[in-house]
């Protein structure tokens, strides 16, 4: 009793109560109005967004033989996670997760006991356009990483500081930010400027080394690759950071917009008033910044400064003079070097570092208000700082204002993957091109579903057409087909057991691409063909070294959560045990 009374009575108790809930609940209400379109039943499919009833386990997932590793080992996990819950639902429960614990993370991560604040700061990180565009062009693996990203500071925060678990809860979101190759190397880099050289070397060495073993799938996915890792210096241009509105796309990278793709850019990001608004949330953010170095160890605003300056001038390295060439060289001669050239998803870091400063501007501001005039102008400034993001990104609500909208898939898919599972062998996809666009999908564009939905190895052209420039894919063996089809011959000669055309992505094929194959099925919208010369390939050798990184990263992960179980197991078992004294005086 004399304890409580110390702490402020029951009252105060309530308080800090609704302070812990108060965050929750805005994360979920976030949620609940970006998310509105996914009530309905179906599936979202636009742009790389493509979710499938049942997506196989198999060796292509795990390590592509020809293409680059994109989606290593995203689309593994999925396929795994997707043995357990069907697709509709790992959808919803991803989508939700990004949004929610991307609200909390920032929340829980600025440097204040003002529960106002953390919400201006889950609202400031959660409603972006940074997270709009990368949402409506599909890349929600990308968005885990930018999601896990204030947990990983957070716990690297920690980690400094001697925090118990600290190092733990570190690596787990450090796992999380390696489903992509991007999340990956940005989870690296982060946890290797703001631990190294803190003094503790068994902390800093063990965060590193473990993050580069989380990477190790996609890294060694990429050296087993049948090509050379090098990306058409065309898509420098092409993926360069886009100017929104009149200000340029400087001034729309400050704003963590500006992706290189204009459908995937909400409308009200060409706003007149937008660079105004930018430049506003900047110098509040200049306010806080004063705040965050007092209240965080010393070093620790430094290097997320450092971190926020190098992911924005990473961005803009596709619109900066002179900086393109340099970029135009690495794409072209080094292996990986393709992931810089669509630069503005390296934003995260300095699109939180932002949320967490113009939180902190907007509190230091309120109580500058609040000495100067009284407490509820200073609410007023605090409410205003909360709501400024949402004001300025309307659309962003309701899925984009109904771009995010689920449909079902047509029956012909589940046919056509039933008749090549019995018959296991590579399936090339026509129309020979990445995306596709259906009628039935409210004529939206999405990768070719093919290679997930029929649980096969599926050739793709993998040459993307943006604005009538064509970048070249890094696929050696697609490279062959294109050429095969563009000279008029058969697409037999290319060896394929199964030719899928889907009717309802484009013009009819000629009839000439098909010469020699027999028509297994026709339905409304899949023609399924099987090539009678198809002869069994002799067994393609595995890649054991990227089965094994696989493996040893999935320890990892399982190391990691099992460790927690048992402090948790731990804490409870003697929590159960403890004196009603003992647990009184903890």
């Amino acid at each position: 009793m004399r304890e409580r009374l110390r702490q402020g009575g029951p009252a105060a108790e309530r308080g800090r109560a609704v302070g812990r809930l108060v965050p929750h609940l805005v994360a979920a209400a976030v949620t609940a109005v970006v998310l509105a379109p996914l009530a309905r039943p179906g599936y979202v499919l636009r742009y790389d967004m493509v979710f499938v009833p049942r997506q196989a386990l198999s060796w292509e997932v795990i390590a592509p033989a020809t293409a680059l590793p994109r989606a290593v080992p995203q689309d593994a996990v999925v396929a795994l996670a997707n043995q357990l819950v069907p697709g509709w639902l790992l959808q919803r429960l991803v989508l939700v997760a990004i949004l929610y614990f991307a609200a909390l993370g920032a929340a829980r991560l600025v440097p204040t006991r003002r529960t106002a604040v953390r919400v201006v700061a889950a609202l400031g990180y959660a409603w972006t356009p940074y997270l709009a565009e990368r949402l409506l062009i599909g890349q929600w693996g990308l968005l885990v990483a930018y999601a896990a990203m204030p947990w990983l500071v957070r716990a690297a925060i920690g980690v400094r500081a001697g925090e118990r678990g600290a190092l733990r809860r570190l690596l787990l979101a450090a796992a999380v930010s390696a489903i992509t190759p991007t999340g990956g190397l940005l989870a690296l880099v982060v946890v290797a400027v703001l631990l190294v050289g803190r003094g503790a070397a068994r902390s800093a060495s063990v965060g590193v080394g473990v993050t580069l073993l989380l990477n190790a799938p996609w890294l060694v996915a990429g050296f087993a690759s049948a090509g050379d890792g090098r990306s058409d210096p065309a898509g420098v241009a092409v993926f360069a950071a886009r100017a929104e509105n009149w200000a340029g796309p400087l001034v729309a990278l400050a704003g963590t917009g500006g992706i290189w793709n204009a459908q995937a850019t909400p409308a009200s990001r060409a706003g007149l008033l937008v660079p105004v608004a930018t430049g506003l949330l900047l110098v509040v953010a200049a306010a806080g910044v004063p705040l965050l170095r007092r209240r965080w160890a010393a070093g620790v605003t430094n290097r997320l400064g450092l971190l926020a300056v190098g992911s924005w001038l990473a961005a803009a390295l596709g619109v900066l003079p002179g900086a393109v060439t340099v970029l135009s060289r690495l794409v072209a001669d080094v292996p990986g070097a393709g992931l810089l050239r669509d630069g503005q998803k390296l934003l995260i870091p300095y699109a939180l570092l932002v949320a967490i400063a113009v939180a902190l501007g907007a509190e230091r501001l309120a109580g500058w208000l609040t000495a100067r005039f009284d407490a509820a102008t200073g609410r007023v400034l605090l409410v205003g700082a909360a709501l400024l993001p949402v004001a300025v990104l309307p659309d962003l609500a309701f899925g984009g204002v109904g771009r995010l909208r689920p449909v079902a898939w047509p029956a012909d898919w589940a046919v056509v993957a039933r008749l090549v599972q019995e018959r296991p062998g590579e399936v090339i996809s026509l129309p020979f091109q990445e995306y596709q666009s259906y009628s039935w999908n409210g004529g939206q564009v999405v990768i070719d579903p093919a290679p997930r939905y029929l649980g096969v190895p599926v050739l793709i052209d993998d040459t993307l057409r943006v604005d009538g420039t064509a970048v070249a894919g890094e696929d050696p063996q697609a490279a062959r087909v294109r050429d095969l089809l563009d000279s008029g011959e058969p697409v037999a000669t290319a060896g394929p057991r199964w030719v899928l055309v889907q009717r309802a992505a484009g013009p009819p094929v000629d009839p000439a691409t098909v010469a020699g194959l027999q028509r297994v099925y026709a339905g409304e919208d899949l023609t399924l063909y099987e090539n009678p010369q198809w002869r069994q390939p002799p067994a393609p050798a595995r890649p054991g070294p990227v089965g094994l990184a696989h493996l040893l990263a999935a320890t990892v992960v399982l190391a990691i959560g099992f460790s927690d179980a048992a402090r948790r197991s731990y804490r409870v078992v003697a929590s159960r045990h403890a004196s009603p004294a003992e647990g009184e005086g903890g």
